[in-house]
C-alpha cells in the first residue's frame, strides 16, 4: 500500500503544500492538535506527518505514542507564525543520542 504525506497546520501555514501533492489537514487551534494528529494517524494512509511547531509542542502527548514507530514519522516545522525552535532541539536530540554528542549545534 501506497502510503501518503500529510501536513497538519494552521489555515494559513497548509498554503502550498497540497500545491506539491502533500494533503493538508486545517487545525488553527492548540487545543484540538492531539484530536487532529490521532484522526490522522489512524488512518494509516500517511508515512510522513508534518505539524507546525506550535501544533506539535500541543500535541506532544498524542506525538509521543508514536516516537517508537517508523510509521507514520511525525516531524515538526515552523509555521507561517515562525520558528519556535522545536525542530532544531529535536534534530540536536537525535543526533547526540546516535552519535554521542551534538556535532550539528554545538
Amino acid at each position: 500500500m501506497v502510503k501518503n504525506i500529510a501536513y497538519i497546520g494552521d489555515s494559513e501555514s497548509v498554503k502550498g503544500f497540497s500545491a506539491v501533492g502533500i494533503d493538508t489537514v486545517v487545525c488553527n487551534d492548540t487545543e484540538d492538535a492531539a484530536v487532529v494528529l490521532k484522526n490522522v494517524s489512524d488512518k494509516d494512509k500517511y508515512a510522513v506527518i508534518y505539524m507546525t511547531e506550535e501544533l506539535f509542542e500541543a500535541a506532544l502527548k498524542e506525538v509521543s505514542r508514536h516516537s517508537g514507530q517508523t510509521i507514520p514519522a511525525v516531524i515538526p516545522l515552523p509555521g507561517a507564525k515562525g520558528n519556535t525552535g522545536v525542530g532544531s532541539k529535536r534534530l540536536s536530540a537525535f543526533v547526540e543520542q546516535a552519535v554521542g554528542s551534538d556535532i550539528l549545534f554545538k
